[in-house]
């Protein structure tokens, strides 16, 4: 199949025009400014919008949210075979909720800022009714009996979950393969490896798969894939995010320097991810309340540390020339 001419599409209206990077990119596709035109005459949604811009759509009824969910279904069927992405589709209570958020937007009202907004999620976070297996073939009954509470807070902000990621076992490499559900391949070059262990996630997103993704992180765990796929992905600061549901049993205790965090198409998207989930759990929250600081508006005050080579993951001559002149750009 060839992806470079069967899948470039345009699209209009705050959307993207969809270019393929010639042989380097078997399944991949570059963002470049389109013409604006009335959102109204295009036939179909950018799958690589943002989710913010996603939302925004929908609450100006520009396209429903069974239609979107539609559309990343039909990509996922037609582009996921070769990626194995996305391992896990919740696609009927997906359908309901998609649903529900459509008829309320009908009457004006509505849940959230991802109202409607198609997502999915890292395979290790509980989703209910579904599987949490962390890659692990002993752990194929563990059936979760309700959605981890991030999952759950962005479902409450409006969010549509349809499905579940890739993650390497135990989410401890950088790659993304495991005995349950196999191998998940880098959209930029099938050949390659998408990074991990949130490499699902990165795949998904970078392959306009899914509106929205949850990650985890304890050494580059988001960082890593978000790096390999090219999209964007933030590492909180520990304990920040309730890791609540993002654990296998009977281990309940958080471990150090774990965390979970948003991945996605956009810096805005992850900043507004954050403030979603970023709050303790009923336990915590007895004691402890989060107040987020705004976002320094100045990137000139922003400190930036650059790691140029590391001895377990040496970088190769020509990747540090090419990488070195953007030294003096971030100064």
């Amino acid at each position: 199949m060839d992806f470079q001419t069967r899948d470039r599409e345009t699209h209009c209206s705050e959307m993207t025009r969809v270019v393929a990077f010639g042989s380097r990119a078997k399944l991949g596709y570059a963002a470049e400014p389109y013409p604006t035109l009335p959102f109204s005459e295009c036939s179909d949604m950018s799958p690589f919008l943002s989710a913010k811009k996603l939302a925004s759509a929908i609450r100006r009824k520009q396209i429903r949210s069974v239609e979107l969910l539609d559309s990343y279904l039909e990509r996922v069927r037609r582009l996921n075979p070769q990626l194995n992405a996305i391992i896990l589709l919740d696609e009927k209570r997906a359908r309901e909720q998609a649903r529900k958020a459509d008829r309320a937007a009908a009457k004006g009202e509505w849940n959230g800022p991802l109202h409607g907004v198609p997502m999915t999620v890292k395979e290790s976070f509980d989703l209910e009714g579904h599987p949490t297996t962390w890659g692990r073939t002993d752990m194929k009954g563990n059936i979760a009996k309700k959605n981890a509470l991030a999952v759950q807070r962005l479902m409450d902000a409006g969010a549509v979950v349809f499905g579940k990621t890739n993650v390497p076992a135990l989410l401890a490499d950088w790659q993304t393969f495991n005995p349950v559900y196999g191998t998940t391949n880098n959209p930029w070059d099938v050949t390659r490896g998408p990074g991990g262990s949130s490499g699902g996630a990165a795949a998904a997103l970078a392959a306009g798969l899914t509106g929205l993704e949850l990650g985890s992180d304890i050494g580059a765990s988001i960082r890593n894939p978000a790096h390999y796929c090219g999209v964007f992905g933030h590492k909180p600061t520990f304990r920040l995010c309730s890791s609540t549901g993002h654990n296998l049993p009977p281990n309940l205790a958080v471990k150090d320097m774990a965390v979970i965090g948003p991945m996605a198409r956009s810096a805005d998207d992850l900043e507004l991810a954050l403030k979603l989930i970023a709050q303790p759990d009923e336990v915590e929250a007895r004691g402890l309340r989060v107040a987020l600081a705004k976002p320094k508006p100045d990137v000139k005050k922003l400190k930036i540390a650059v790691l140029t080579s590391a001895a377990t993951a040496e970088v190769d001559d020509r990747t540090s020339r090419r990488r070195r002149p953007s030294g003096g750009i971030l100064q």
